[in-house]
Protein backbone atom coordinates (compact mmCIF):
# COMPACT_ATOMS: atom_id res chain seq x y z
CA UNK A 1 0.00 0.00 0.00
CA UNK A 2 0.93 3.35 -0.29
CA UNK A 3 1.78 4.06 2.93
CA UNK A 4 5.01 5.85 3.95
CA UNK A 5 7.32 8.26 6.24
CA UNK A 6 5.31 10.53 7.44
CA UNK A 7 2.04 9.66 6.49
CA UNK A 8 1.77 6.14 8.01
CA UNK A 9 -1.87 6.23 8.43
CA UNK A 10 -2.86 7.35 4.66
CA UNK A 11 -5.85 5.62 3.11
CA UNK A 12 -6.35 2.90 5.81
CA UNK A 13 -7.81 5.51 8.68
CA UNK A 14 -9.44 8.10 6.06
CA UNK A 15 -11.78 5.66 4.99
CA UNK A 16 -12.07 4.00 8.12
CA UNK A 17 -13.50 7.35 9.49
CA UNK A 18 -15.50 7.97 6.55
CA UNK A 19 -17.07 4.41 6.57
CA UNK A 20 -17.51 4.53 10.16
CA UNK A 21 -19.34 8.05 9.82
CA UNK A 22 -21.62 6.29 6.97
CA UNK A 23 -22.99 4.15 9.48
CA UNK A 24 -24.55 6.41 11.96
CA UNK A 25 -27.76 8.08 9.80
CA UNK A 26 -29.07 4.22 10.72
CA UNK A 27 -28.94 4.44 14.47
CA UNK A 28 -30.12 8.13 14.81
CA UNK A 29 -33.00 7.16 12.37
CA UNK A 30 -33.93 4.16 13.93
CA UNK A 31 -33.23 4.49 18.04
CA UNK A 32 -33.15 8.60 18.61
CA UNK A 33 -36.47 9.08 16.51
CA UNK A 34 -38.04 5.95 17.91
CA UNK A 35 -37.57 7.75 20.72
CA UNK A 36 -38.58 10.75 20.02
CA UNK A 37 -42.05 9.53 18.66
CA UNK A 38 -41.13 10.83 15.27
CA UNK A 39 -43.85 8.99 13.31
CA UNK A 40 -41.67 9.54 9.61
CA UNK A 41 -38.99 7.51 10.09
CA UNK A 42 -41.06 4.25 9.81
CA UNK A 43 -40.64 4.60 6.08
CA UNK A 44 -36.99 4.96 5.47
CA UNK A 45 -35.55 3.20 8.78
CA UNK A 46 -35.07 -0.05 7.42
CA UNK A 47 -33.01 1.24 4.57
CA UNK A 48 -30.90 3.31 7.55
CA UNK A 49 -30.29 0.15 9.60
CA UNK A 50 -29.10 -2.29 7.00
CA UNK A 51 -26.88 0.61 5.48
CA UNK A 52 -25.60 0.82 8.83
CA UNK A 53 -24.27 -2.87 9.66
CA UNK A 54 -23.10 -2.66 5.54
CA UNK A 55 -20.99 0.60 6.40
CA UNK A 56 -19.32 -1.00 9.16
CA UNK A 57 -18.59 -3.96 7.66
CA UNK A 58 -16.58 -1.78 5.18
CA UNK A 59 -14.90 0.41 7.82
CA UNK A 60 -14.13 -2.82 9.45
CA UNK A 61 -11.92 -4.32 6.69
CA UNK A 62 -9.17 -1.43 6.93
CA UNK A 63 -8.02 -1.58 10.29
CA UNK A 64 -7.61 -5.10 9.97
CA UNK A 65 -5.23 -4.33 6.30
CA UNK A 66 -3.67 -1.21 8.18
CA UNK A 67 -1.96 -3.79 11.37
CA UNK A 68 0.26 -4.72 8.08
CA UNK A 69 -0.30 -8.91 9.64
CA UNK A 70 -4.24 -9.39 9.57
CA UNK A 71 -3.93 -12.83 10.83
CA UNK A 72 -2.37 -11.31 14.06
CA UNK A 73 -5.20 -9.02 14.62
CA UNK A 74 -7.38 -10.45 17.61
CA UNK A 75 -3.73 -11.73 18.76
CA UNK A 76 -2.33 -7.74 19.01
CA UNK A 77 -5.98 -6.32 20.21
CA UNK A 78 -7.69 -8.50 22.74
CA UNK A 79 -6.26 -8.75 26.11
CA UNK A 80 -5.12 -12.29 27.06
CA UNK A 81 -2.10 -13.68 29.66
CA UNK A 82 1.00 -13.30 27.43
CA UNK A 83 4.08 -15.49 27.94
CA UNK A 84 5.74 -12.59 26.42
CA UNK A 85 5.06 -9.56 28.55
CA UNK A 86 3.56 -7.55 26.18
CA UNK A 87 -0.11 -6.25 26.16
CA UNK A 88 -2.17 -4.41 24.71
CA UNK A 89 -2.05 -1.03 25.12
CA UNK A 90 -5.37 0.23 26.54
CA UNK A 91 -4.09 3.73 26.82
CA UNK A 92 -4.24 3.86 23.25
CA UNK A 93 -7.38 5.48 21.87
CA UNK A 94 -7.22 2.71 19.03
CA UNK A 95 -7.71 0.18 21.18
CA UNK A 96 -10.76 1.75 22.20
CA UNK A 97 -11.86 1.79 18.62
CA UNK A 98 -12.24 -2.09 18.93
CA UNK A 99 -14.67 -2.24 21.58
CA UNK A 100 -16.88 1.15 20.22
CA UNK A 101 -17.10 -0.16 16.48
CA UNK A 102 -17.86 -4.05 17.51
CA UNK A 103 -20.11 -2.57 20.71
CA UNK A 104 -21.91 -0.55 17.73
CA UNK A 105 -22.19 -3.30 14.88
CA UNK A 106 -23.61 -5.67 17.52
CA UNK A 107 -26.28 -3.36 18.99
CA UNK A 108 -27.15 -2.48 15.59
CA UNK A 109 -27.35 -5.55 14.52
CA UNK A 110 -29.90 -7.22 16.81
CA UNK A 111 -31.63 -3.53 16.43
CA UNK A 112 -32.41 -4.23 12.89
CA UNK A 113 -32.93 -7.82 13.10
CA UNK A 114 -35.70 -7.55 15.79
CA UNK A 115 -37.53 -5.25 13.33
CA UNK A 116 -37.34 -7.93 10.99
CA UNK A 117 -38.57 -10.63 12.70
CA UNK A 118 -42.79 -9.95 12.36
CA UNK A 119 -42.12 -9.52 8.55
CA UNK A 120 -39.88 -12.11 8.62
CA UNK A 121 -43.27 -13.79 9.91
CA UNK A 122 -45.09 -12.35 7.28
CA UNK A 123 -42.86 -13.83 4.47
CA UNK A 124 -42.67 -17.35 6.14
CA UNK A 125 -46.68 -17.41 5.95
CA UNK A 126 -46.58 -15.88 2.04
CA UNK A 127 -44.22 -17.96 0.46
CA UNK A 128 -45.55 -20.90 -1.35
CA UNK A 129 -41.89 -22.74 -2.18
CA UNK A 130 -41.45 -25.36 0.65
CA UNK A 131 -37.81 -24.15 1.28
CA UNK A 132 -38.26 -20.82 1.69
CA UNK A 133 -41.31 -21.52 4.25
CA UNK A 134 -38.41 -22.91 6.21
CA UNK A 135 -35.87 -20.70 5.89
CA UNK A 136 -38.05 -17.78 6.59
CA UNK A 137 -39.30 -19.75 9.44
CA UNK A 138 -36.09 -20.18 10.76
CA UNK A 139 -34.78 -16.77 11.32
CA UNK A 140 -38.96 -15.48 12.56
CA UNK A 141 -38.21 -17.55 15.64
CA UNK A 142 -41.69 -18.62 15.79
CA UNK A 143 -43.34 -15.70 15.76
CA UNK A 144 -47.37 -15.56 15.86
CA UNK A 145 -48.04 -12.87 16.72
CA UNK A 146 -49.89 -13.13 19.83
CA UNK A 147 -50.50 -10.37 22.07
CA UNK A 148 -47.81 -11.71 24.40
CA UNK A 149 -45.31 -11.63 21.54
CA UNK A 150 -46.04 -8.35 20.48
CA UNK A 151 -45.60 -7.29 24.30
CA UNK A 152 -42.09 -8.43 25.10
CA UNK A 153 -41.38 -7.06 21.36
CA UNK A 154 -42.18 -3.51 22.38
CA UNK A 155 -40.17 -3.59 25.04
CA UNK A 156 -37.08 -5.55 23.77
CA UNK A 157 -37.43 -2.46 20.91
CA UNK A 158 -37.36 0.36 23.20
CA UNK A 159 -33.92 -1.16 25.53
CA UNK A 160 -32.56 -1.57 22.10
CA UNK A 161 -33.50 1.59 21.61
CA UNK A 162 -32.25 3.28 24.52
CA UNK A 163 -28.81 1.07 24.39
CA UNK A 164 -28.01 2.66 20.44
CA UNK A 165 -28.67 5.80 21.40
CA UNK A 166 -25.51 6.88 23.82
CA UNK A 167 -23.75 4.72 21.00
CA UNK A 168 -24.72 7.62 18.37
CA UNK A 169 -22.81 10.12 20.32
CA UNK A 170 -19.71 8.10 21.56
CA UNK A 171 -18.58 5.49 18.87
CA UNK A 172 -17.55 8.78 16.58
CA UNK A 173 -16.18 10.88 19.45
CA UNK A 174 -14.08 7.51 20.57
CA UNK A 175 -13.03 8.07 16.63
CA UNK A 176 -12.34 11.18 16.67
CA UNK A 177 -9.58 10.61 19.87
CA UNK A 178 -7.57 9.15 17.50
CA UNK A 179 -6.64 12.12 16.36
CA UNK A 180 -7.34 14.58 19.12
CA UNK A 181 -5.69 12.98 22.20
CA UNK A 182 -2.58 13.32 20.14
CA UNK A 183 -0.03 16.43 20.51
CA UNK A 184 0.19 16.56 16.77
CA UNK A 185 -0.84 20.25 15.47
CA UNK A 186 -3.78 19.40 13.26
CA UNK A 187 -5.30 16.95 15.83
CA UNK A 188 -4.98 18.32 19.04
CA UNK A 189 -7.85 20.30 19.05
CA UNK A 190 -11.23 19.90 21.47
CA UNK A 191 -13.66 20.42 18.61
CA UNK A 192 -13.20 16.88 17.26
CA UNK A 193 -15.44 15.07 19.30
CA UNK A 194 -18.77 17.16 18.81
CA UNK A 195 -17.63 17.89 15.21
CA UNK A 196 -17.27 14.52 14.42
CA UNK A 197 -20.38 13.03 15.11
CA UNK A 198 -22.17 15.80 13.47
CA UNK A 199 -20.34 15.09 10.21
CA UNK A 200 -20.68 11.64 10.56
CA UNK A 201 -24.76 12.00 10.58
CA UNK A 202 -24.32 14.40 7.78
CA UNK A 203 -22.72 11.88 5.61
CA UNK A 204 -25.24 9.14 6.64
CA UNK A 205 -27.87 11.00 5.97
CA UNK A 206 -26.22 11.84 2.51
CA UNK A 207 -25.67 8.17 2.10
CA UNK A 208 -29.39 7.73 3.01
CA UNK A 209 -30.46 9.47 0.05
CA UNK A 210 -27.98 8.44 -2.32
CA UNK A 211 -29.53 5.01 -2.12
CA UNK A 212 -32.75 6.32 -1.02
CA UNK A 213 -33.95 8.13 -4.14
CA UNK A 214 -33.04 5.06 -6.63
CA UNK A 215 -34.89 2.13 -4.78
CA UNK A 216 -37.81 4.56 -4.43
CA UNK A 217 -37.98 5.21 -8.21
CA UNK A 218 -36.78 1.83 -9.03
CA UNK A 219 -38.94 -0.41 -6.52
CA UNK A 220 -42.25 1.99 -6.77
CA UNK A 221 -42.10 2.69 -2.82
CA UNK A 222 -43.22 6.33 -3.85
CA UNK A 223 -46.09 6.18 -1.98
CA UNK A 224 -44.23 4.77 0.97
CA UNK A 225 -40.82 6.88 0.66
CA UNK A 226 -42.66 10.48 0.31
CA UNK A 227 -41.43 13.82 -0.40
CA UNK A 228 -42.17 14.60 2.73
CA UNK A 229 -39.31 12.37 4.01
CA UNK A 230 -36.63 13.27 1.84
CA UNK A 231 -37.44 16.71 3.08
CA UNK A 232 -37.29 15.93 6.89
CA UNK A 233 -33.84 14.36 5.76
CA UNK A 234 -32.42 17.04 3.69
CA UNK A 235 -33.16 19.59 7.16
CA UNK A 236 -31.04 17.17 9.01
CA UNK A 237 -28.49 17.69 6.26
CA UNK A 238 -28.51 21.07 6.72
CA UNK A 239 -28.75 21.47 10.22
CA UNK A 240 -25.27 19.25 10.26
CA UNK A 241 -23.99 20.89 7.50
CA UNK A 242 -23.92 24.02 9.47
CA UNK A 243 -22.57 22.59 12.50
CA UNK A 244 -20.00 21.08 10.39
CA UNK A 245 -19.05 24.34 9.05
CA UNK A 246 -18.75 25.99 12.68
CA UNK A 247 -15.93 23.40 13.84
CA UNK A 248 -14.27 24.24 10.15
CA UNK A 249 -14.44 27.70 11.22
CA UNK A 250 -13.63 27.38 14.71
CA UNK A 251 -10.59 25.02 13.93
CA UNK A 252 -8.55 27.70 11.76
CA UNK A 253 -9.60 30.72 14.38
CA UNK A 254 -8.26 28.87 16.89
CA UNK A 255 -5.22 28.34 14.75
CA UNK A 256 -4.75 31.85 14.57
CA UNK A 257 -5.61 32.76 17.99
CA UNK A 258 -3.44 30.34 19.85
CA UNK A 259 -0.25 32.06 18.65
CA UNK A 260 1.14 28.09 18.27
CA UNK A 261 3.10 28.73 14.72
CA UNK A 262 3.10 24.94 14.36
CA UNK A 263 -0.62 25.07 14.69
CA UNK A 264 -0.95 28.12 12.40
CA UNK A 265 1.46 26.25 9.72
CA UNK A 266 -0.98 23.61 9.45
CA UNK A 267 -4.63 24.98 8.75
CA UNK A 268 -2.72 27.87 6.72
CA UNK A 269 -1.08 25.14 4.53
CA UNK A 270 -4.43 23.58 4.30
CA UNK A 271 -6.30 26.26 3.07
CA UNK A 272 -3.00 27.84 1.00
CA UNK A 273 -3.39 31.00 2.39
CA UNK A 274 -1.33 32.59 5.05
CA UNK A 275 -1.51 35.89 7.33
CA UNK A 276 1.61 37.99 7.61
CA UNK A 277 4.93 37.04 5.42
CA UNK A 278 4.42 33.18 6.41
CA UNK A 279 4.56 31.79 3.17
CA UNK A 280 6.78 28.76 3.38
CA UNK A 281 4.20 26.16 2.47
CA UNK A 282 1.33 28.60 0.03
CA UNK A 283 2.08 26.14 -2.66
CA UNK A 284 0.24 23.06 -0.61
CA UNK A 285 -0.61 20.30 -3.24
CA UNK A 286 -3.78 19.48 -1.19
CA UNK A 287 -5.28 22.77 -1.12
CA UNK A 288 -7.88 21.98 -3.84
CA UNK A 289 -8.76 19.07 -2.07
CA UNK A 290 -9.25 21.59 1.27
CA UNK A 291 -11.44 23.74 -1.08
CA UNK A 292 -13.51 20.45 -2.37
CA UNK A 293 -14.15 19.96 1.16
CA UNK A 294 -15.71 23.20 1.82
CA UNK A 295 -17.93 23.53 -1.24
CA UNK A 296 -18.97 20.18 -1.06
CA UNK A 297 -19.85 20.58 3.26
CA UNK A 298 -20.57 24.41 3.91
CA UNK A 299 -21.88 26.02 0.51
CA UNK A 300 -23.74 23.25 -1.00
CA UNK A 301 -25.48 22.16 1.86
CA UNK A 302 -27.29 25.83 2.00
CA UNK A 303 -29.74 24.69 -0.90
CA UNK A 304 -31.56 22.89 1.49
CA UNK A 305 -32.71 26.37 2.73
CA UNK A 306 -35.09 26.51 -0.24
CA UNK A 307 -37.82 24.46 -0.58
CA UNK A 308 -37.14 23.52 -4.57
CA UNK A 309 -33.27 21.84 -3.55
CA UNK A 310 -35.74 20.09 -0.47
CA UNK A 311 -37.89 18.68 -2.68
CA UNK A 312 -36.45 17.65 -6.26
CA UNK A 313 -35.19 14.35 -6.02
CA UNK A 314 -32.48 15.17 -8.88
CA UNK A 315 -30.61 18.03 -6.83
CA UNK A 316 -31.26 16.06 -3.30
CA UNK A 317 -29.55 13.27 -4.97
CA UNK A 318 -26.57 15.25 -6.48
CA UNK A 319 -26.19 17.08 -3.44
CA UNK A 320 -25.71 14.03 -0.96
CA UNK A 321 -23.06 12.53 -3.72
CA UNK A 322 -21.20 15.52 -3.43
CA UNK A 323 -21.42 15.89 0.03
CA UNK A 324 -20.23 12.46 0.90
CA UNK A 325 -17.00 13.36 -1.62
CA UNK A 326 -17.02 16.06 0.72
CA UNK A 327 -16.78 14.06 3.60
CA UNK A 328 -14.36 11.71 2.20
CA UNK A 329 -12.20 14.87 1.34
CA UNK A 330 -12.22 16.00 5.55
CA UNK A 331 -11.20 12.45 6.63
CA UNK A 332 -7.89 12.98 3.75
CA UNK A 333 -7.39 16.55 4.71
CA UNK A 334 -6.96 15.95 8.56
CA UNK A 335 -4.98 12.73 8.14
CA UNK A 336 -3.12 13.66 5.29
CA UNK A 337 -2.10 17.51 5.64
CA UNK A 338 -1.28 16.92 9.20
CA UNK A 339 1.23 14.51 8.99
CA UNK A 340 2.87 15.40 5.48
CA UNK A 341 4.77 18.24 6.44
CA UNK A 342 6.34 17.42 9.97
CA UNK A 343 8.19 19.82 12.48
CA UNK A 344 11.22 19.37 10.63
CA UNK A 345 11.74 20.05 7.12
CA UNK A 346 13.78 17.37 5.96
CA UNK A 347 11.17 14.87 6.67
CA UNK A 348 8.70 16.85 4.94
CA UNK A 349 6.60 14.12 1.94
CA UNK A 350 4.29 13.75 -0.38
CA UNK A 351 1.46 11.36 -0.18
CA UNK A 352 0.14 9.77 -3.17
CA UNK A 353 -2.31 6.90 -3.49
CA UNK A 354 -0.99 3.59 -5.02
CA UNK A 355 -3.62 1.74 -7.28
CA UNK A 356 -3.71 -0.91 -4.53
CA UNK A 357 -5.16 1.67 -2.44
CA UNK A 358 -7.75 3.49 -4.87
CA UNK A 359 -8.56 -0.85 -5.79
CA UNK A 360 -9.23 -1.32 -2.19
CA UNK A 361 -11.37 1.14 -1.56
CA UNK A 362 -13.36 1.29 -4.62
CA UNK A 363 -13.73 -2.68 -3.93
CA UNK A 364 -15.39 -1.72 -0.59
CA UNK A 365 -17.77 0.40 -2.24
CA UNK A 366 -18.23 -2.18 -4.47
CA UNK A 367 -18.89 -4.74 -2.10
CA UNK A 368 -21.25 -2.56 -0.02
CA UNK A 369 -23.62 -1.65 -2.72
CA UNK A 370 -23.81 -5.92 -3.62
CA UNK A 371 -24.69 -5.86 -0.02
CA UNK A 372 -27.69 -3.36 0.16
CA UNK A 373 -28.75 -5.02 -3.15
CA UNK A 374 -29.32 -8.19 -1.42
CA UNK A 375 -30.78 -7.24 1.17
CA UNK A 376 -33.49 -5.56 -1.36
CA UNK A 377 -33.64 -8.96 -2.69
CA UNK A 378 -34.70 -11.02 -0.11
CA UNK A 379 -35.56 -9.06 2.78
CA UNK A 380 -38.37 -6.26 2.88
CA UNK A 381 -36.68 -2.99 2.18
CA UNK A 382 -39.91 -0.89 4.22
CA UNK A 383 -41.12 -2.37 7.82
CA UNK A 384 -44.38 -3.16 6.88
CA UNK A 385 -45.55 -4.23 10.10
CA UNK A 386 -44.68 -0.56 11.82
CA UNK A 387 -46.32 0.81 8.69
CA UNK A 388 -49.36 -0.66 8.98
CA UNK A 389 -49.33 -0.09 12.44
CA UNK A 390 -48.97 3.53 11.82
CA UNK A 391 -51.81 4.02 9.97
CA UNK A 392 -54.21 1.96 12.36
CA UNK A 393 -53.10 4.99 14.62
CA UNK A 394 -54.18 7.24 12.21
CA UNK A 395 -57.15 5.94 10.83
CA UNK A 396 -58.62 5.54 14.68
CA UNK A 397 -57.09 9.10 15.40
CA UNK A 398 -59.98 10.22 12.29
CA UNK A 399 -62.82 7.95 13.42
CA UNK A 400 -62.90 9.72 17.01
CA UNK A 401 -62.48 12.73 15.47
CA UNK A 402 -59.13 13.87 17.21
CA UNK A 403 -57.23 13.98 13.74
CA UNK A 404 -54.33 16.73 13.59
CA UNK A 405 -54.67 18.98 11.01
CA UNK A 406 -52.91 17.12 7.36
CA UNK A 407 -53.15 13.55 8.62
CA UNK A 408 -54.85 12.85 5.73
CA UNK A 409 -51.96 13.26 3.74
CA UNK A 410 -50.33 10.63 6.04
CA UNK A 411 -53.02 7.75 5.52
CA UNK A 412 -52.14 8.51 2.04
CA UNK A 413 -48.63 8.06 2.40
CA UNK A 414 -48.25 5.21 4.20
CA UNK A 415 -50.52 3.69 2.06
CA UNK A 416 -49.67 -0.25 1.11
CA UNK A 417 -51.67 -0.94 -2.07
CA UNK A 418 -49.36 -1.77 -4.40
CA UNK A 419 -45.75 -1.73 -2.23
CA UNK A 420 -43.07 -4.45 -3.39
CA UNK A 421 -41.49 -6.24 -0.57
Amino acid sequence: MGNNIPVGWAFGIINFVWWIGIGHAGTLISAILLLFQQKWRTSINRFAEAMTLFAVMQAGIFPVLHTGRPWFALYWLFPYPSTNRIWPQFKSPLMWDVFAVSTYFITSFLFWYLGLIPDLASLRDSSTGRWQRRIYGIFAFGWRGSARHWHHYKIAYLLLAGLATPLVLSVHTIVSFDFAVSILPGWHTTIFPPYFVAGAVFSGFAMVVTLLVPARRFMNLKSLVTIRHLEAMCKIMLVTGLIVAYGYALEHFVAWYSGNKYEYFVFANRRGIFVGNERAAANSPYMPIFWLMVFCNCILPNIFWFRFGRTNVYVMWASAILINVGMWCERFVIVVTSLHRDFLPSSWAIYKPTWVDLTLFAGTICFFGTLFLLFLKFIPAVAVSEVKELRHEIEHEHHTGILPPGSQEVIHETEMEGAKP
